[in-house]
């Protein structure tokens, strides 16, 4: 029973915490929390969401995530592209902070979590492979940019949008001395005292000079937020037409996140050597969304760098995020009010410097010195998240769409090659090569792909056509190793071939047939006995049989 209740509930695999171990744990949860808790609050802004609610989804969400997950040192809480994907979903919806607002940002979270716990639950990892990685660098780069456009206001202290900068901008110098002196303490101590919780010491001494100053009463401050736990939140129906508007930015959530879930999770397993559960990570995910719906918050998601802050401090066990919520709970009931006084420019600033890691333009240029296509792939995903702002999400599917359409074409257009003997004693492209036939009037072929709906018409038009244009050819040499696999539409297509070179006295010799694509074949009477058809187990037998190998 322990054991199939292991499978539902890993955290009853977790060790027993002893001194030793909860010293070191504590310790690590102090690192990340210095971290995540000025962060969440000001990806709530960058959400459009009331900045307590930051708060409430680093708590509950956070906890309950790793308790229902397999990766134990994953930071499950807001992060920028699922924040900013919130914020760019509902524009036009609601009114940024408001109740209507919230609720509909709750049903995002209620959305995408019950698609990655029903996901997870059924074993169907396997769609993340739909959103490949140059579809995410694209989005990433754009969300980037436009995250850092949205900030700069703030920033800035710039009165108005950011399109005043083109026109006659005025600037709050106050706000402005605050963001940019904090952007840059972040990067000082990114570079030079990396051992130093810069960000958590910024917002103190800001906090600080701006209550002596009384810069509330003339900028822009975090203001009051409230003291206690979330209440269990429930939204109303939000009608048929949001509710349909909500499913496509649900779904990219989802796939963000969970995309941003996996790059953290595989390096912890190949850290501790063993192999990634993605289904149950994906339940943990899920299972986080909800927690975060049911606090009144906005959809969760794990960060990158705050997980590898996570494992570089020393966490070990899942015990370092329950000391990390608990360091939340202890800000949630009595630290609150001393985030008033922090500038607005300074979560501002916040947000910048985190996202500033996302902006990585060598990256385009390295997809395209691996395969032009991917590169194209990602430019059309960073050119459509851009134009298609602030609904962003279009960018996603257009990325997954153009990565299927290439994937489709591939599928469409196997590589078939006529092979001849090299030098060096393998078979390779005869053209490319300048390679002699196998044998006299012999057309050898090899297709690397299987031979299903997708790919049979392309191998029964490479054999016509070549038959076609050489009438004198009377052997037919097919090497099958590299088909794995073969459907109705690929037995059809092979036996109307035989039939075809039967007809014209053509023998047909395959070789290296792998045992489940002979089976099929065989089950459809394919593989009858002929005079016209020789079969061989090995490239070398065959090569044997044609007199191109010494025995």
């Amino acid at each position: 029973m322990p054991s199939k209740l292991s499978r539902w509930l890993p955290f009853l695999n977790w060790p027993r915490p002893d001194a030793a171990l909860l010293r070191g744990e504590v310790a690590a949860a102090l690192t990340v929390a210095v971290v995540m808790i000025p962060q969440s609050v000001a990806y709530a802004g960058l959400a459009g969401m009331p900045l307590v609610t930051g708060l409430y989804a680093t708590f509950l969400p956070a906890l309950l995530a790793v308790l229902f997950s397999s990766s134990t040192r994953l930071s499950v809480g807001p992060s920028a592209l699922s924040s900013v994907l919130v914020g760019a979903s509902l524009v036009g919806l609601a009114e940024p902070g408001s109740a209507q607002w919230v609720a509909l940002a709750v049903w995002l979270a209620l959305l995408a979590g019950m698609l990655q716990l029903a996901v997870g639950a059924s074993g169907a990892a396997w769609v993340l492979n739909l959103v490949s990685s140059p579809v995410l660098t694209g989005f990433s780069q754009a969300a980037a940019f436009l995250i850092i456009a949205s900030q700069l206001p703030a920033l800035l202290g710039l009165q108005g949008p950011l399109s005043g900068l083109l026109e006659a901008p005025r600037f709050d110098l106050e706000a402005l001395g605050y963001g940019l002196g904090a952007l840059a303490l972040f990067e000082l101590g990114k570079r030079r005292l990396p051992r130093l919780p810069m960000v958590l010491l910024v917002l103190a001494a800001a906090a600080a000079l701006s209550a002596i100053t009384g810069y509330a009463a003339r900028g822009a401050v975090v203001g009051a937020l409230p003291v206690g736990l979330p209440s269990p939140y429930w939204p109303g129906l939000p009608g048929w037409e949001r509710f349909l508007a909500l499913v496509a930015p649900a779904l990219v959530i989802a796939l963000v996140s969970s995309l941003e879930m996996a790059a953290s999770a595989k390096i912890e397993a190949q850290r501790d050597g063993r192999r990634w559960d993605a289904n149950q990570d994906l339940i943990g995910q899920g299972v986080g969304k909800l927690a975060s719906a049911f606090s009144g918050s906005f959809p969760t998601s794990t960060s990158f760098s705050r997980s590898a802050i996570t494992l570089y401090a020393g966490a070990r066990t899942g015990w370092a995020t329950v000391a990390t919520t608990a360091l939340v709970l202890l800000v949630l009931l009595f630290l609150t009010p001393a985030l008033y006084h922090v500038p607005s420019a300074v979560l501002a600033a916040v947000v910048v410097a985190a996202v500033l890691g996302l902006v990585k333009p060598r990256s385009l240029l390295g997809l395209w010195r691996i395969q032009p296509m991917e590169a194209v792939t990602a430019g059309v995903t960073f050119a459509v998240t851009l134009l298609s702002a602030p609904r962003i999400y279009w960018g996603v599917l257009a990325g997954v769409v153009l990565g299927l359409a290439h994937f489709l074409y591939h599928r469409l257009h196997p590589r078939i090659i006529e092979v001849g003997l090299h030098p060096d004693g393998s078979l390779r492209d005869r053209h490319l090569w300048k390679l002699a036939p196998l044998a006299d009037r012999m057309y050898a072929l090899r297709m690397d792909d299987e031979l299903d709906f997708a790919s049979a018409s392309a191998f029964e038009r490479a054999i016509v056509d070549h038959l076609a244009a050489h009438p004198d050819v009377q052997h037919v040499c097919l090497f099958a190793q590299p088909i794995n696999r073969i459907d109705a539409t690929g037995v059809e297509v092979f036996t109307q071939l035989r039939k075809t070179l039967e007809a014209r006295g053509i023998t047909l010799h395959i070789s290296g047939l792998k045992l489940p694509v002979e089976q099929v074949l065989r089950r459809a009477g394919a593989l009858h006995d002929s005079p016209l058809l020789r079969m061989y187990r090995t490239d070398v037998e065959a090569l044997l049989a044609f007199g191109r190998l010494s025995p």
